[in-house]
């Protein structure tokens, strides 16, 4: 089993990162330190220097070629450009797990600041349901996300995800939202 190398949609070409992305991402990190850090793990928001992204980047396409984690760069379709994100991981109802433990998936994406607000989320979000559909060991999909990030957790919403755990009243530590969505029928397993 293996995910696609390259993945299209209408506006979007996704394909795995490459030591060689290092010059043209490091300078969109910095220019979004503000708008990722709140929201995405420091392991891929915070800028360092673009050999360190370099080996960062490099450790990404590992994991992908061996099936561990499936991260994509987001291209803008038409000119190239960088624009984000993309990622599908392997997982149990706890955590993130190697394929062969797992049940569902969890979809995480993010995008720079100058791209946001244009459904690229959205649509890259749906190219990643359509990828993880076609792993037999999937039976769920999921996003999660930080309540107060509204424009990240209004893409669950959009493609039909419930959410299924919320903040706990009274915890002011946790703001993960939860959102799942089956991507199996229960007609397609009596077939």
């Amino acid at each position: 089993m293996s995910v696609p190398a390259e993945v299209r949609t209408a506006r979007l070409v996704l394909r795995p990162w490459r030591a060689s992305d290092a010059a043209e991402l490091e300078p969109i990190l910095r220019a979004n330190q503000a708008h990722l850090g709140p929201w995405i793990p420091p392991t891929v928001s915070t800028p360092v220097s673009q050999r360190e992204l370099e080996t960062r980047l490099a450790g990404f396409a590992d994991d992908f070629a061996a099936n561990r984690s499936w991260r994509y760069a987001v291209f803008n379709a038409v000119d190239g450009e960088l624009l984000g994100e993309l990622d599908l991981f392997s997982r149990d109802d706890a955590t993130r797990v190697p394929l062969a433990n797992a049940d569902r998936a969890e979809i995480g994406y993010w995008l720079r600041a100058d791209r946001t607000g244009l459904g690229y989320a959205t649509e890259g979000a749906q190219a990643m349901i359509d990828v993880a559909f076609r792993i037999p060991a999937f039976t769920l999909i999921e996003i999660r996300c930080d309540a107060r990030n509204e424009r990240s957790a209004a893409v669950p919403a959009r493609l039909g995800f419930h959410r299924t755990e919320t903040p706990r009243e009274g915890d002011s530590t946790s703001t993960l939202e939860v959102w799942t969505r089956s991507l199996r029928s229960p007609q397609a397993s009596d077939a």
